[in-house]
């Protein structure tokens, strides 16, 4: 059985951590943390207590999770917690400060091949995180 999952994700320069736990059949329920700098940004705790009853009740649980902490890893990615995480955006603007750093154009022959499918920004731009990232969000589209 799986106990949980545990990710630190790099986003605009910031290391987040994502924990998703299985409370166990007795408590049954999902819970998913995100967290900068050991503050909860946001949660999620979902119930399986009405199919405690099914067939590999272990297996469907960790597909639970598994989704569960994708999703957190997707609504991260999506900005959705920026604000939360980084305070309002300077006046004029809709951008945090990172996103306001300008960094400059890679080769044209490099440009096309490296662009992210979820990300406007070249693939040798982004950290390891970001690209693990991309990747798992792009798994479930």
């Amino acid at each position: 059985m799986v106990l949980g999952f545990n990710h630190n994700i790099m986003y605009n320069g910031e290391i987040f951590h994502i924990q998703t736990e299985d409370s166990g059949i007795a408590t049954p329920h999902i819970i998913t943390l995100l967290y900068r700098g050991g503050t909860i940004i946001s949660s999620k705790k979902t119930s399986y207590a009405d199919i405690i009853k099914v067939d590999d009740i272990e297996k469907v649980v960790e597909e639970l999770m598994k989704d569960q902490h994708k999703e957190m890893l997707r609504r991260l990615k999506s900005g959705e917690f920026d604000e939360r995480a980084f305070g309002p955006a300077p006046a004029g603007t809709d951008k945090t400060a990172e996103e306001n750093k300008t960094a400059p154009d890679p080769p044209q022959e490099l440009a096309a091949p490296l662009q992210s499918a979820t990300n406007d920004t070249p693939k040798h731009q982004l950290s390891l995180d970001e690209i693990i990232l991309d990747y798992l969000v792009a798994g479930d589209e």
